[in-house]
Formats: C-alpha cells, sequence, structure tokens
C-alpha cells in the first residue's frame, strides 16, 4: 500500500498546487495565531476550493473553543480537524460529535511511555498522529523541526490508523518510513525556505521521497 503524505501549513495557492501535482493526500491548513504558517478565514476558504475530489483538506486547531470550530466551519468545507493542542479524550469526542466530522489527534512524543498514552484516544479520535514533543519554551505545539527516535513506533500497533510527524524533510522521510512502519507522514517546516513559506520544489522532492520510500 503506498505511504499517503500530508503537507501542513499550507498558505499559499502555488504550494497547494505543488502538493497536489505531487500527489499528497491531505492539505493542512493552521487555524493557530501564533503560528507563522496561520491562515485567516477568508484565504482558507479560498484555498480549500482549490483542493481537488480526492484529497482531504484538514484544519489543524490548537484547543479550540466551540465558537471558534463554528466560525471556521461556517466557511471553510473542511474533511478532517487535527486537534493539536491539549484536547482530552473527552473533548475529542464532543468535537467529533458536535461537528459530525473525522478527528485526527496529536500526541507529543519524546519517549515510549509518551505513546502510552494513545490508547485513551483510540475510541474517540479517527486517526492518530505521534509528532515529537516541543522543545523547551516553543510557542508551536507542532513545525517546530524537531524529529523524536522512529524506532519507538517500530512494531507497535493500533486500532486506529495514525501518521508521523516531526522533523520530517526530503532527505530523511524516507528512513522514517523504513524505521517505524508509517503508512502516512505528515510534514510542515521540513520543506519550507523561510518560516511558514513552503518552497514548492521542497514539496514535490519529499512527495518524491515517500513515493520511493
Amino acid at each position: 500500500m503506498p505511504v499517503k503524505a500530508k503537507i501542513c501549513g499550507i498558505n499559499h495557492p502555488e504550494a497547494l498546487r505543488a502538493a497536489v501535482d505531487g500527489g499528497a493526500r491531505y492539505i493542512g491548513l493552521v487555524f493557530f495565531a501564533k503560528s507563522p504558517r496561520n491562515v485567516s478565514l477568508p484565504l482558507a476558504a479560498e484555498l480549500a476550493r482549490m483542493v481537488p475530489t480526492g484529497v482531504r483538506t484538514v484544519g489543524l486547531f490548537v484547543d479550540p473553543t466551540d465558537e471558534f470550530l463554528d466560525q471556521a466551519l461556517a466557511q471553510v468545507p473542511l474533511d478532517l480537524i487535527q486537534l493539536h493542542g491539549e484536547e482530552t479524550p473527552e473533548r475529542v469526542a464532543a468535537i467529533r460529535a458536535a461537528t459530525r466530522l473525522p478527528v485526527m489527534k496529536a500526541l507529543k512524543v519524546e519517549t515510549a511511555a509518551d505513546l502510552d498514552a494513545a490508547s485513551a484516544y483510540e475510541p474517540v479520535a479517527d486517526i492518530l498522529l505521534f509528532d515529537a514533543k516541543p522543545p523547551k519554551g516553543a510557542v508551536l505545539p507542532g513545525g517546530n523541526g524537531v524529529a523524536f527516535d522512529w524506532t519507538l513506533l517500530t512494531g507497535r500497533r493500533w486500532s486506529k490508523p495514525w501518521m508521523l510527524s516531526g522533523g520530517l524533510a526530503p532527505d530523511t522521510v524516507a528512513k522514517a518510513i523504513r524505521v517505524s512502519g508509517a503508512q502516512a507522514v505528515d510534514v510542515s517546516s521540513g520543506v519550507e525556505d523561510g518560516p511558514g513559506h513552503k518552497d514548492p520544489a521542497l514539496v514535490r522532492a519529499f512527495l518524491d521521497a515517500v513515493r520511493s520510500a
């Protein structure tokens, strides 16, 4: 089965076209004001309308309020909600029920013990995302260009599909897939030539590496 790829933090039509043309299966739009990848709702709506059938549009939220979720979903056609904050299993279940959309829950990993937390989210999330724990003092919960020990995932099994994130780039993703056994990968800063600016050439190189892994 081909490994699926998600390009997260898309904020420009050129980057979106590079992702779609390169075979990305997920396009991530970030709704988090502190992120250099943050998109306004009008821009997000414009970008989402450019995503073709067969590619899923993902909205990344960090501990969102119900009001903000309602505002976003009223303007932006999303296929999947990504929760990247400190949302509890109960909150994930509530958001999934209220929005009637599938939910991907990001879990921050540094040690094997951090992976054990996934079991609490398996009943309520549709997809699990394993990302590196942010460096101490980091403002962003993800997109920091930091990797964790991929061997922690070797041989692990969950009842829900999962995706690997954290420090992936065109020159590292093939090894990450091989070591972890990931069937889906997520990249953000690893295909940027500056904070929040996706380089279409790096996007294409990343997707080529995933395809050849």
